[in-house]
């Protein structure tokens, strides 16, 4: 299990900024569940959902930023579990694009990949490993798209959700697994140590060119639409 709690180029929990919220929150006093709690918490709420300029950046960038989305907020959810010693993986996926629809709008949307690059974090807790997924879309964002989607609350696919039940999604960690998702996941990559390994094979293919266009671009736009809703008015398309 040592490679499994191993500081990573990514998972740079010896980062002065990682280490002042380490102090500040005082996770190392607390039991294992508390812990593991806590820190799934924190990066599910204090860290909004939103898209960062790279898949591959380091948790402290990503602590700085204040956002992320599945890849990012999976790597400073692993940093933090193993600043506490607590072993944990990284599983690839791809997903459908159509469950970024509504964040991703317009012509955008339209030269985005059909499948997205996507990961969730196994955690190794009471002798099994869970899946990890449901920290992805903070509480204030996920709230409001409950309550623009009130009429359909059982499957939905979109504003980076994909659930069989909206109204009632697997995002409250009680020493179980937890999705928010799963149900658009099209391609298994697999269990990787870490984000590092997991990246060094499986990158977002989108050339040079697309890749400038969503950096400088397309992410503010999808941050725009993402913050519309959290905010509780309409996205908007661009």
């Amino acid at each position: 299990m040592t490679v499994l709690i191993s500081e990573t180029q990514l998972l740079n929990y010896s980062h002065p900024g990682i280490q002042q919220l380490l102090r500040d929150r005082q996770w190392a006093q607390l039991p294992v569940k508390e812990q593991i709690l806590q820190i799934y918490n924190f990066v599910r709420d204090e860290i909004q959902f939103g898209y960062n300029r790279s898949d591959v950046i380091q948790a402290s960038e990503i602590l700085q930023d204040g956002y992320g989305q599945c890849n990012t907020k999976g790597i400073l959810f692993m940093t933090l579990l193993r600043a506490a010693g607590i072993p944990c993986r990284m599983h690839g996926f791809t997903i459908d694009k159509g469950l970024q629809k509504g964040a991703m709008k317009g012509w955008y949307y339209r030269l985005s990949p059909q499948e997205i690059i996507h990961s969730w974090v196994e955690v190794w807790y009471q002798d099994k490993w869970l899946n990890i997924e449901g920290f992805i879309l903070d509480m204030p964002y996920l709230s409001r798209l409950q309550a623009k989607f009130a009429a359909c609350p059982e499957g939905f696919c979109g504003y980076g959700a994909a659930t069989d039940n909206l109204s009632n999604p697997e995002v409250y960690w009680d020493e179980g697994h937890t999705y928010i998702q799963k149900e658009g996941i099209v391609q298994d990559f697999g269990i990787f140590d870490s984000p590092d390994e997991y990246f060094a094979v499986h990158r977002q293919k989108l050339g040079p060119l697309r890749e400038a266009v969503f950096v400088h671009i397309v992410r503010h736009l999808m941050n725009r639409n993402v913050n519309k809703i959290r905010q509780g008015s309409t996205a908007s398309g661009a």
